[in-house]
Formats: C-alpha cells, sequence, structure tokens
C-alpha cells in the first residue's frame, strides 16, 4: 500500500483494555460510492497516495492501516443529554478506526467512523449515517476550519446504497459512511462512565493516558486530575469563545459531544447565524433554548462541572475547583483572540479590546436583518485598512448608523494584521462565504434530485479559497 513517508501509525488508545471499548464489525454495504475526499487532509497523516480502490478498502471496508489498529473499536461513554443523565451511551454507530501522527505537529489524531454499522452500544438504532447528514458535517467541518475554530475534519464521505428511513428527512432517504479526523474522541461522558460504576481506578488509568497522550507537558505534576482538567477547561474556553466568534451554533453541546482536547466535533442539527441574535437555537427540539447560541459558554462551563465531578474520585475538591475558576478568564481572553483574529487586527490593550468587541456586538444586534454575522467580519477585516471597501459596500447604510459609527472610531485605533492578505481574490468580493440553513438546503436539492455534486463541490472551493486568504 503506498502510504507516504508522513504516514506514522500510532494507535494508542487499544492499550487502555477492554473497559474503554468494544471490538466492532464494520457493515457490508451493497454499494460503496466515494462521494468526497479531504486529500489536504489525508496529506498530514501521510495517506494522500492511496488510489480510490485503496481508499474505499480502507473507508469503506474499513480494512485495518498498515501497523494499525487490528480491528475497530466502540469505545464506551455515558453523558449527559440535555442534562439527564444517559447511562446507555456508547459508539452506536461509529468506532475508532486508527490513529496516527500528525506531520509538523506531532499531535495523535484519529480516524473514526459515523454511519459504520451497529455496534454493542447500538440499542435499536440501525448503525446508520444519511447521505444528507454526511454532507452537512462536511459543510459544517469545512466552514469552521476556515473560520479558525478547533474543529474535526470531514476526511471521506462514501454512499453505501440502502435505503434508510428517519423521522426527521423525507424518506427513505440515501445513506453514507462518515471517516473523520480528530485530536481526540475522549469525551467528558467517557470519565462519566467510569464514575458511574464507581471505577476510581479506571478514572486514574484514563487520566494518565490523557496526560501523557495528549498533554505531555503535565509530566511531573503533582496533582495530575486537576492539571488535566485545567487544560481541558482552557481548551474547553477556547472551543466555546471560537464558536462564538464564528457565530456557530453546535445545537448538542451534551456530555459526550464533547472532548478533553477543546476540539469541535459530531455536527447534527448545527446552525451559522443570520444575524447577532443570542437566543438562536438549532434543534428543532431544543424547546428552552437550554443550547442556544447566547448560552453555548455556560453549557460548556457546566459540561467542565460533571467532568470535575468525576475526578473527585482520584483527586481532592481544591484542586479541581480552582481549574474550574479559571474558565471564565480563560474564556473573555480567548473571545477577545478570537473576534480580533476574525477582524484581522492585533491586541492593543485589554480594556480596549473589550470596548471594541462590546460596541462590535451591540451594533451587530442593533442592525437587526440589516447586517448579517459574517458580513461584518468580511467587511472590516483588517480593520481600517478596509473602511474604505465597507463603506463602499453593500452594507454602507448599516455602517453610518451610531452604533458603527462608534466601531469605527475604536477601529482606527488598531494595527492590521498583514494586511497584504487584503489583496486576496476572496476580499476583491462584494459579498463573503456564508453557511445559512436556506444555502445548505439549496446546496442538497441537486443532489437529491439529479445526483449532481457539482455544486457542493463549487462550494466547498469557495470556502478552501476563503481559508487560505484568511491564512
Amino acid at each position: 500500500m503506498p502510504v507516504s513517508a508522513a504516514y506514522r501509525p500510532d494507535p494508542r488508545f487499544a492499550a487502555l483494555g477492554a473497559d474503554f471499548a468494544d471490538v466492532a464489525a464494520p457493515a457490508t454495504f451493497p454499494e460503496t460510492i466515494l462521494r468526497h475526499r479531504n486529500d489536504r487532509a489525508a496529506a498530514t497523516v501521510g495517506l494522500q497516495t492511496l488510489t480510490e480502490e485503496e481508499w474505499l478498502a480502507h473507508f469503506a471496508r474499513f480494512e485495518a492501516l498498515p501497523d494499525n489498529q487490528p480491528a475497530p473499536l466502540a469505545m464506551r461513554y455515558h453523558g449527559h443529554q440535555f442534562r439527564t443523565y444517559n447511562p446507555e451511551l456508547g459508539d452506536g454507530r461509529g468506532f475508532l478506526f486508527a490513529q496516527l501522527r500528525e506531520a509538523g505537529s506531532n499531535r495523535l489524531l484519529d480516524l473514526a467512523t459515523k454511519g459504520s454499522g451497529q455496534t454493542p452500544w447500538s440499542r435499536s438504532g440501525d448503525g446508520r449515517l444519511t447521505l444528507k447528514g454526511g454532507v452537512r458535517e462536511i459543510l459544517a467541518a469545512t466552514m469552521l476550519e476556515a473560520q479558525g475554530v478547533p474543529t474535526s475534519r470531514a476526511f471521506s464521505l462514501v454512499e453505501t446504497g440502502e435505503a434508510l428511513t428517519r423521522g426527521d428527512e423525507p424518506s427513505p432517504t440515501r445513506s453514507a459512511v462518515l471517516t473523520r479526523l480528530s485530536h481526540s474522541h475522549i469525551r467528558f461522558g467517557t470519565f462519566q462512565r467510569h464514575a458511574f460504576f464507581d471505577r476510581a481506578d479506571l478514572i486514574g488509568k484514563l487520566v494518565e493516558h490523557v496526560a501523557e497522550v495528549y498533554f505531555p507537558h503535565l509530566a511531573g505534576t503533582d496533582d495530575l486530575p486537576a492539571a488535566m482538567l485545567a487544560e481541558t477547561v482552557k481548551r474547553t474556553a477556547n472551543l466555546a469563545a471560537r464558536w462564538m466568534a464564528a457565530g456557530f451554533v453546535h445545537g448538542v453541546l451534551n456530555t459526550d459531544n464533547m472532548v478533553v482536547t477543546g476540539e469541535s466535533f459530531d455536527y447534527g442539527p448545527w446552525r451559522f447565524l443570520p444575524r447577532n441574535e443570542p437566543g438562536f437555537t438549532a434543534a428543532y427540539f431544543d424547546q428552552t433554548g437550554l443550547y442556544s447560541f447566547g448560552r453555548q459558554p455556560e453549557a460548556a462551563f457546566w459540561n467542565l462541572q460533571q467532568l470535575a465531578a468525576c475526578l473527585t474520585l482520584v483527586t481532592g475538591s481544591d484542586g479541581l475547583v480552582a481549574a474550574l475558576n479559571t474558565f471564565d478568564g480563560a474564556y473573555r481572553y480567548a473571545l477577545r483572540g478570537a473576534v480580533l483574529d476574525r477582524l484581522g487586527i492585533a491586541s492593543a490593550e485589554e480594556e480596549l479590546d473589550i470596548a471594541l468587541i462590546s460596541t462590535l456586538f451591540r451594533a451587530m444586534a442593533e442592525a437587526g436583518d440589516a447586517v448579517r454575522w459574517e458580513p461584518v467580519f468580511f467587511d472590516w477585516f483588517g480593520g481600517t485598512a478596509s473602511e474604505k471597501r465597507a463603506m463602499s459596500g453593500p452594507r454602507a447604510a448599516a455602517y453610518d448608523s451610531e452604533g458603527f459609527t462608534a466601531v469605527r472610531a475604536l477601529l482606527a485605533q488598531y494595527e492590521s494584521i498583514r494586511p497584504e492578505r487584503l489583496d486576496a481574490d476572496y476580499f476583491q468580493k462584494p459579498e463573503p462565504e456564508e453557511l445559512l440553513i436556506e444555502e445548505v438546503e439549496a446546496l442538497w436539492a441537486p443532489i437529491a434530485d439529479g445526483d449532481d455534486w457539482a455544486p457542493l463541490q463549487d462550494k466547498l472551493a469557495r470556502i478552501e479559497a476563503m481559508r487560505a486568504a484568511l491564512l
């Protein structure tokens, strides 16, 4: 098999043993049609040289990669779902397929699936994924990566030829298997499962694994569980801040959908904001707005508290409380960095940064439908370096309002970071790339109606141009 020199297998999770996962067998699909192959991501783990036949062997039939995990593992976990504890979770339609080192960073990355068939944790589910669900995950992950959000990457999508019945989609609908590339799949709920069974020994083993594999700089720390929590708090605060700066609503922030490395993954009923609306929800079943846009930091912190509760089985509470108490400061710091990155400007000083961000968000809310979320960051990328462009563009009238006049005055005190980025073709357009729900449905329609993938491929190319322009 022609893997490249960058291919470095390192299957670490399997060594934890049978208390953490169950061997699973992939489904045998009637068809395997390759619909999406992320060669840029594949190049980071040495798999870009695979032929299409080899790709399908590994990411449709899930034949083991060389010197990697010999069999798929369905991971065990519990979790709070909308804050109701569920002890019957686990990988019900996916598994951990392989682990590899990333070229350049040396991070350990997972290749894991969604829609690969039934596992011991499927309960009454069929273990499948709709093709539309796979397309939606590709779009979400690609857009979030372009916006600088720590996210899993959609690695592969293969259509599988089965007709699925779903209550929230016109049925029968087409089926697929997705493979994602992520930094980790160790969830908060992984710890919760062992706490539920009062297995302090397994929690301690998992803490040591996480620290060794993902946070090696913590080696030698006196209170390793508290130090691990503090690292996860910092990374989770950064993730929540990046969601907020992107105007992204995950939709299902359950404890089984959050990982210790602070990476966004598993995109179901997600949405991007059309405008600044804190109460905006993504899931039709989120009747109380628990996971609405403005409550995402709160949801992330609540989930961290559940993780901390598990760690009380292996350490005292003082260090854990101290770690949790760093969340607010870490979130505020990360939000400043995230918004300034999105605006392409350098930090001035804390008080001025906070004034800019609060004034900007207030002006966006006051403008209502006159300014959508993403175009504001497109129009003002580089700060005053883009003022002429913004004030001659389609939202110029809105930017003449009192609120945006105050924003412009504050932006005048900031320096652009690498203003040459504004020379990219991306910034010569009147409108940025957005990904509102209406466009997602419009991209799906030609696939559903005529198997026409060209609009989706064109959209992905435009998002890639956006990512390249913002680098």
